[in-house]
């Protein structure tokens, strides 16, 4: 599985706003904010319902990973999806070691496990 899903019964921007402080306590930074739904309005003409892509980094993780790998930026950063779904908002947190798998690094992979570990924290507790 490429991800971790969480639904959350809170208005949408309540949820961006919980993710990004849950992120924050673990270490993660938000280096960007993709409004997908916004985008596709502007570009498409098309409605959407709400749909952003946070770029989520912890700059010690990401060191770590550039040192063994220098391309690992074409990787980074990790991806949480916040977007509304009928049974509510929807966080989808990506795997790491799902995508690290691809570079064959074996130290890499390691790392990538403790990122995942720490995504795994910040889940758990957006499922409180």
């Amino acid at each position: 599985m490429y991800a971790t899903a969480i639904v959350r019964h809170d208005a949408f921007e309540d949820v961006v706003e919980q993710v990004r402080t849950v992120l924050a306590g673990h270490g993660f930074g938000v280096l960007s904010d993709i409004d997908v739904a916004a985008t596709l309005r502007l570009k498409l003409g098309k409605e959407q319902a709400p749909y952003r892509i946070l770029g989520a980094c912890n700059p010690a993780f990401a060191s770590r990973g550039l040192d063994l790998e220098p391309a690992l930026g074409v990787l980074l950063p990790c991806n949480v999806v916040v977007r509304e779904v009928p049974q509510g908002v929807e966080i989808d947190i990506q795997d790491p070691t799902s995508i690290v798998r691809e570079t064959g690094n074996e130290e890499l992979a390691e790392l990538a496990g403790e990122v995942q570990a720490a995504l795994a924290a910040v889940a758990g507790e957006l499922r409180e």
